[in-house]
């Protein structure tokens, strides 16, 4: 074994064999057993190893010296569907100089491996983890196009689905076959008592179009679990070949250049009677093993973590500064995300700050990852505990944003509403971010700016909050929905589609005319500017909220004191007046400093006693001015 790797190895072997033992020891049925299986596991790392092209060895070489590469105000993603962006992945390779002008370091292709036949759940379901999708191309068409993103600075993001796999791949044709082996592939059941037991205690997922998390086979003749579609097979890990396969098929792709791997569904990784079979602690173990391995094999690669649960509930899955708990290196942060929306809603950041004030801060070498919009619906639920800090009720509260989002009274809003297991409140909500914020139902040019207003604002505090922030593939140009996802049999009952729209061509000319397109764009890349210009910004410098008398106005400070960026949101249609030096004073550990100095953006130089009105929607980035030559 190489020395490098070697070291690699003897710094992981403690925490990836303990955790190994503590997930499986009680599984086998002797040591032998056990140490033959782990001597199997370690023999198909090895081959992983040996098989790691040599421009990926390099790269893992140069990021281990630097494992905190992707924590930098730099990092921007991009997120899209290879075929609805660009038509394939050779396509792709043709909008890198697009992906370079915005300063995209990331890019999340949904998923491109071969799917399942018919209905599969925007690729969700998979049918081969070595095989890409055939519309799309083949395994050498996406070698190629990571050899282009990566020369251009770009690292590619793959979905990559732990939790189930389609009812047409090869293990569950198998299973479907009798073959036993790959039955315990999968949770099984002969009857309902079982199933039934579990369900009292599980949530849905789709109540809407796929009710219950159990589907019965004919085939087997036997009930299997299936959390999201009856199509979707979940994977069951407490039979140890899964693991192994699963870490193998990672591998794999890691070794066709994928630098990032979204972990698609970690919550749901482990069943227990008696719980809601999310956030088990076994399901932390497997991520923790699967970041030793990928730190012995790949340590240029990213895990990120799709836990799309409460703030609480997050740190857990990028775990700490100890090696044995670490896990993955980014997480979505979907309460502020669904939070940001919610502010816009209500026009109040009471909320959006309680989400702030409960973000933990980071462990070393970690981003959150913050967006406006994704692939998936907003999904309300995330917030119930800021929202039950209220004197309003939490259901009638969250349903109320999400009738607004969809239209209903008097909104500028038109999105729809998404999933609904209760009649009295929704799910969660689906529309693209130009929709939501108002372009679709401007009847004016005074209509049309607050809803530029708006989009930006959500950027804004994406951009300034601290972590990875992402574009969802559209929104730099604010298209709209796209309707005609009902005519496609395969997507009519999935109003996610909504949002998923074709790359337009004509949009990304009208940018270089000057119409609506090209300002939202124009505007977006001078945010990106400052951004990449602001050292603040990076995910690990501190975050402080300060007070103001407004609940429309969002104030937060970044980086350390004397050297800050002061980022202010009005989150309301009223414009507000704010005293900068009694803002300043403000915070949790006041700065008087800060209040005697001038504060400047690139339009303006403030002084210390200045009143600054904050147009409705509307943002202020300001920076101490220098100090004047003596």
């Amino acid at each position: 074994m190489h020395s490098v790797v070697q070291i690699r190895y003897e710094k992981q072997a403690g925490v990836l064999l303990n955790g190994l033992q503590q997930l499986y020891r009680h599984i086998f049925a002797d040591e032998a057993t056990f140490t033959r299986w782990l001597e199997q596991l370690m023999q198909s790392l090895a081959a992983a190893i040996c098989a790691r092209p040599a421009a990926l060895r390099q790269l893992d070489e140069e990021r281990s010296r630097y494992p905190d590469w992707f924590t930098s105000q730099n990092m921007l993603g991009y997120c899209a569907y290879a075929d609805r962006f660009a038509g394939d992945l050779q396509g792709v390779i043709s909008r890198i100089p697009h992906l370079r002008e915005l300063g995209v370091t990331y890019l999340h292709l949904l998923p491109f491996l071969k799917a399942r036949a018919g209905e599969n759940d925007g690729g969700f379901a998979v049918a081969d983890f070595d095989e890409i999708a055939p519309h799309l191309g083949n395994m050498q068409d996406l070698q190629e196009l990571t050899r282009h993103l990566r020369a251009a600075g770009i690292s590619l993001c793959s979905d990559f689905i732990l939790n189930h796999v389609a009812d047409d791949h090869a293990w569950a044709r198998a299973a479907k076959e009798g073959n036993s082996y790959y039955k315990n592939y999968f949770y099984h059941y002969p009857d309902r008592q079982q199933p039934d037991l579990f369900e009292q205690t599980l949530g849905q997922v789709f109540p809407q179009v796929a009710p219950g998390n159990f589907s019965y086979i004919p085939d087997l003749q036997e009930w299997v679990w299936t959390t999201f579609y009856p199509y979707q097979w979940d994977l069951n890990y407490t039979n140890p070949a899964v693991l192994a396969d699963m870490t193998s098929a990672l591998l794999q792709l890691a070794n066709r250049g994928v630098e990032v791997f979204r972990l698609d569904s970690t919550a749901f990784l482990w069943k227990r009677p008696g719980t809601n079979c999310m956030n088990q602690p076994e399901a932390h173990l497997i991520l923790q093993i699967l970041r030793s391995i990928s730190d012995i094999v790949a340590p240029g690669i990213l895990l990120k973590a799709e836990a799309i649960v409460p703030t609480a509930e997050l740190p857990a899955y990028l775990g700490s500064e100890f090696p044995a708990t670490r896990e993955c290196h980014l997480a979505y942060h979907s309460s502020l995300m669904a939070a940001g929306w919610l502010s816009m809603v209500e026009q109040d950041t009471a909320l959006l700050q309680e989400v702030i004030r409960g973000t933990p801060v980071l462990p070393p070498n970690t981003s959150w990852l913050t967006y406006v919009r994704c692939h998936d619906d907003i999904g309300w639920n995330v917030l119930r505990p800021e929202a039950s800090l209220g004197k309003q009720d939490v259901q009638q509260r969250l349903s109320a944003v999400s009738r607004f989002l969809a239209g209903e009274g008097n909104s500028y809003a038109r999105g729809a509403s998404f999933q609904a297991s209760d009649p009295d409140a929704v799910h969660g909500t689906v529309g693209m971010a130009s929709a939501l914020t108002g372009f679709a139902s401007a009847a004016n040019a005074t209509d049309m700016q607050m809803a530029a207003r708006r989009l930006l604002l959500l950027y804004g505090l994406t951009f300034c909050f601290g972590g990875m922030p992402l574009i969802y593939m559209g929104d730099e140009f604010a298209q709209g929905n796209d309707t005609a996802y009902q005519q496609v049999a395969s997507h009519a009952l999935d109003s996610r589609w909504l949002h998923r729209p074709v790359w337009q061509d004509t949009v990304i000319d009208a940018t270089q005319v000057g119409d609506q397109a090209a300002q939202i764009y124009n505007s977006m890349l001078h945010l990106l500017r400052l951004r990449r210009h602001s050292p603040q910004l990076a995910a690990d410098q501190p975050r402080q909220l300060l007070r103001c008398g407004d609940p429309a106005v969002l104030a937060m400070l970044r980086g350390s004191a004397g050297a800050s960026l002061l980022f202010i949101a009005n989150f309301s249609d009223q414009t507000v007046t704010l005293n900068l030096p009694e803002l300043l004073r403000s915070g949790q550990s006041p700065a008087p400093e800060l209040a005697r100095q001038c504060w400047h953006n690139e339009c303006n130089q403030l002084p210390a006693d200045a009143d600054l009105d904050i147009q409705p929607w509307s943002q202020y980035w300001l920076t101490p001015a220098p100090a004047a030559a003596a």
